[in-house]
């Protein structure tokens, strides 16, 4: 039991910007098994986001509300996926070769792929969270939902890009521990905590066309992953944050629809 607690606040300290105690031991075993825990730091952050949405929603509005969301998300996982999204847009845009891509997105400085991709991501998470925040919910728990399950199921397809692909990197970089050896097990825990939200969404409600969301995730997974490893043979820390990123826009889209039209 100690050493699940290890592996979950391994996975909260990589992930998030939350400070963990100093005694925590760190190995690399636990950074590889913190994976599982991936569906579960989206839950977190998501739940983190609403509450910053309400609070701020009560004094300045919906609009100003999200704005502070999609920014206090941000702060909490220190732009870790966004971050990985800009380098992709960097990487895939500006090489033409793997070793040119995966040297592009090594590079810390940000270019105009980089920036225009993050410009347009944020957009769009604004324009969608504004339009589900004015579409009439039946409940509270249904609001807050509708924050929550974008970031475990957008983590949970970025964990299946990593299952189902090789790294691509043969260097020592930071996101190694985490690529090596990912067990079905932690696949399968991982997938529980992405669900669970999903499920109690279509079950509140009453709508099981929610539950129609992992077909468009599916197809995200499959369409990036295979487009990552025809060019860089693999996927980078970079590329799930991307993968996430996308992952978690088209769930806002497709609950717009499922709201408007079933």
């Amino acid at each position: 039991m100690k050493q699940e607690l290890y592996i979950f606040l391994t996975a909260l300290s990589y992930y998030t910007r939350i400070p963990i105690p100093r005694r925590i031991p760190y190995k690399q075993s636990y950074l590889n098994s913190s994976t599982r825990y991936f569906p579960l730091i989206g839950c977190i952050t998501g739940c983190f986001g609403f509450g910053v949405y309400w609070l701020a929603s009560l004094v300045f509005g919906p609009v100003t509300g999200i704005l502070f969301s999609i920014a206090a998300t941000v702060l909490l996982t220190g732009a870790f996926h966004e971050d990985g999204f800009a380098d992709v847009c960097d990487g895939f845009g500006g090489g033409w070769t793997k070793e040119r891509i995966l040297e592009i997105m090594k590079d810390s400085r940000l270019g105009t792929y980089g920036t225009t991709g993050l410009m347009l991501i944020l957009a769009f998470k604004f324009s969608a969270l504004l339009q589900l925040s004015g579409i009439i919910m039946p409940d509270s728990v249904t609001r807050a939902l509708m924050f929550i399950v974008p970031h475990t199921i957008s983590r949970f397809t970025a964990v299946g890009v990593l299952y189902s692909y090789p790294y691509a990197r043969t260097d020592d970089s930071k996101s190694k521990p985490i690529a090596e050896e990912l067990k079905t097990s932690n696949l399968l825990l991982a997938a529980l905590f992405a669900f669970i939200p999903l499920f109690l969404l279509a079950a509140i409600t009453k709508n099981p066309w929610f539950l129609f969301v992992i077909i468009p995730l599916y197809i995200v997974k499959l369409s990036m992953g295979r487009y990552f490893y025809k060019w860089i043979g693999g996927y980078t820390g970079d590329c799930l944050g991307a993968v996430q990123q996308v992952a978690e826009v088209i769930c806002y889209l497709f609950f717009i629809i499922v709201w408007k039209f079933s």
